[in-house]
């Protein structure tokens, strides 16, 4: 920050935890905003009311949610309308592709008027919540939107993320968010990359020009990690759940859909466990934590590869018991068929799990074969089965592996390092004006 008078930056989302979930958009918001107030930053977050009116209140009686500094926070409710059945499965497309970008244009402007006022600094958008913003930037004659515009377009989904191809529902479908994340990414004076891996991605979709794409990672606030569960936690999660303190445990979590590739795992794990398998006497867990439009279907896979009685379906959990279970995880395993940052790859890494995961995203970022952990190829069961089974082979080398993946988090993931990033980006690109 320059000089003695407090950055003032408003942060716009479609979402933000506690108030509308615990995916990775919903906790990267929640990070960046506790962690620039916590460094003296005023923040002013932009986005939906909570999608329950207890969580509103929880969230505005609870300062600590939103950390020690929740006095520098301040919240402007915009609502994000939709049709009556979204949220179904088969309806993410139509939302995304119409209510988000009419979110993002009603959303920006809020930010443009703040900026006319002379109320913020900064303005830090995520994906197509700031299209208003954006185009408020293009309109001759039109005094706001002046300040600096940061835009994170997050994993780029819309845009089939790092896969070389894009199913044609989703190209046609998506097409309208994309158009709208472009003309975000035009206005914008800086794209963050949220991961070295990902560089690529952004420079084949949004195009950014000499300079403007930076990258700083998705991270994790390590302390409170840490304070959620440790070891003695995971041993009583195994107890309650009737799981062997020497059984396998093979833990995955997030919202099961499709793209998240459990239905690739259960099949790697008929090749590792199944019948005629060299592992298939042993005695193993996969605990699935979660739920998701695709649970219905992952049933099925699992029963017809004969696994069910093997799986322990864990659910939606508080976020204290999904540390606990990765605490007591033998492994954790993200098969992901395309990825972001997978923030949960972090948190097993904070609690010194080996990882085997997927060539996806920013993953290759966090997981080095050899190192602390194993990388294969989307949706490749049987490479999924070999790594398994690779890993397995040796469990005495788990727990080095596991310090690799802590030493290899607190190198380059932590929030307290990502803050300072965020805050020189700012500081700099004010001094631009």
């Amino acid at each position: 920050m320059t000089g003695s008078t407090p950055l003032r930056v408003a942060v716009v989302a479609r979402a933000v935890m506690p108030l509308h979930g615990y995916g990775g958009l919903e906790r990267s918001v929640h990070d960046l905003v506790t962690h620039l107030a916590a460094r003296g930053v005023q923040v002013t977050l932009i986005a939906p009311p909570s999608h329950a009116k207890t969580q509103r209140r929880e969230a505005e009686e609870t300062p600590e949610l939103w950390g020690k500094a929740s006095e520098l926070i301040t919240v402007r409710e915009m609502p994000y309308l939709t049709f009556p059945f979204a949220n179904r499965r088969g309806t993410t497309i139509l939302d995304r592709s119409t209510s988000y970008p009419l979110f993002g244009m009603r959303a920006g402007s809020v930010a443009a008027d703040l900026d006319k006022q002379n109320a913020i600094d900064i303005v830090h958008g995520f994906g197509a919540s700031v299209l208003g913003y954006a185009l408020a930037r293009g309109k001759k004659g039109d005094a706001r939107a002046r300040s600096p515009l940061v835009l994170n377009p997050q994993g780029l989904e819309e845009f089939g993320a790092t896969a070389n191809q894009q199913a044609f529902a989703k190209r046609i479908g998506y097409a309208p968010l994309r158009a709208a994340v472009r003309a975000c990414a035009r206005a914008a004076d800086a794209i963050i990359a949220t991961d070295r891996a990902l560089e690529p991605t952004v420079e084949r979709h949004l195009h950014p020009r000499p300079g403007q794409m930076r990258t700083i990672p998705n991270g994790i606030d390590v302390p409170a990690a840490d304070a959620l569960a440790g070891p003695q936690d995971g041993v009583a999660m195994r107890r309650r759940a009737g799981i062997g303190a020497d059984d396998v445990v093979l833990v995955t979590a997030g919202r099961i859909e499709f793209n998240k590739g459990a239905d690739v795992l259960a099949a790697a794990l008929a090749r590792v466990f199944g019948p005629g398998a060299s592992r298939s006497s042993a005695a193993w867990r996969w605990v699935i934590v979660g739920d998701g439009p695709f649970k219905a279907d992952l049933e099925r896979a699992i029963a017809a590869k004969g696994l069910e009685g093997h799986v322990h379906w864990a659910g939606r959990v508080t976020d204290s018991a999904l540390h606990a279970w990765y605490e007591a995880a033998t492994l954790f395993v993200h098969p992901t068929r395309y990825e972001g940052s997978s923030l949960v790859t972090l948190e097993a890494m904070a609690h010194r799990r080996a990882i085997v995961a997927s060539r996806a995203g920013g993953l290759p970022d966090k997981v080095q074969t050899g190192v602390n952990g194993w990388l294969v190829e989307p949706g490749d069961a049987g490479a999924l089965a070999r790594a398994l089974d690779d890993a397995l082979s040796n469990p005495a080398r788990l727990p080095a592996m596991g310090l690799e993946s802590r030493r290899i988090l607190e190198s380059g993931f932590a929030w307290t390092a990502l803050a300072e990033q965020h805050i020189a980006l700012y500081d700099e690109l004010r001094q631009r004006r």
